[in-house]
């Protein structure tokens, strides 16, 4: 096996773990939604879609690396860069969208609001974290 099938090889199995990770994520949230309605616990539509977000989130960023460990160790030719530079972009801007639908904030926001009181940071994160 030479270096070229190692690094498509590596890059097939990072994008399978981002499809896993949104996969599983999605099953995980509806099956943490389904026992909170059946349980009539409040805010259940908002957890699902936090839990659900996240997943998307994970499964992005593994895409992206995936598309990176590919373009640049195989074939970095400036087409092949252009055209990962347009792909990071925009899930770039879907992670983004994502983080200001999960958290309310842009993510360079929550760093700002962490430095100025750590306690209540800790107190939001475990808020928006899923009992489950």
């Amino acid at each position: 096996m030479d270096f070229q099938e190692i690094i498509e090889t590596v890059g097939k199995a990072v994008d399978a773990a981002g499809v896993v990770a949104i996969v599983l994520g999605a099953l995980a949230a509806t099956a943490s939604a389904t026992r909170r309605l059946f349980r009539r616990e409040p805010d259940v539509y908002d957890r699902y879609r936090q839990f659900l977000g996240r997943s998307i989130l994970l499964g992005l960023e593994l895409l992206v690396a995936a598309d990176i460990i590919r373009t640049v160790a195989l074939e970095p030719t400036l087409d092949n860069i252009a055209v990962l530079a347009i792909i990071v972009v925009i899930r770039t801007f879907l992670s983004w969208s994502l983080e200001l639908e999960i958290s309310g904030r842009w993510p360079w926001q929550k760093r700002t609001a962490e430095l100025d009181d750590p306690a209540t940071a800790a107190d939001e994160r475990a808020e928006r974290r899923p009992a489950d």
